[in-house]
């Protein structure tokens, strides 16, 4: 199911923001974790290469988008489940951007502070508003 895909590829983006260089370990474990069948790996791998493809160009759109503060201030899980949602709502259109929203503020609730999931959907619905 793509929740779980979606849930492996925050993970592994997550790792990424403080160990620079192989997550293929990493990768493999969460998805043997996660259970993920051949369509959900896909799907993960996709996510986690747009956010890579792309992610200068994507913490530009959050330094905009969260004027109160500077990006490096953004919780690190907030940052990781933003550049995989913010992945899905530029590049891919299989995703209707309300799911995106909606599965962003599902893993800040389940993994980040009590007002995260507020923050997130704010922050995507000023990108998607603009």
């Amino acid at each position: 199911m793509r929740s779980e895909a979606r849930e492996a590829a925050f993970k592994v983006v997550f790792s990424e923001l403080f160990h620079d260089g192989s997550e293929k370990p990493l990768k493999a474990s969460v998805y043997k974790k996660a259970n993920l069948n051949e369509e959900d790996i896909a799907f993960a791998d996709r996510l986690i290469s747009l956010v890579a493809e792309h992610r200068e160009e994507l913490l530009g759109i959050l330094a905009e988008k969260v004027t109160r503060f500077a990006e490096y201030r953004i919780y690190p899980v907030d940052r990781a489940i933003l550049l995989i949602a913010l992945a899905e709502i530029k590049y891919a259109e299989d995703v209707p951007n309300i799911v995106s929203i909606n599965e962003a503020a599902g893993l800040a609730a389940r993994y980040s502070t009590e007002n995260s999931a507020s923050f997130v959907n704010g922050v995507l619905a000023g990108v998607i508003g603009s």
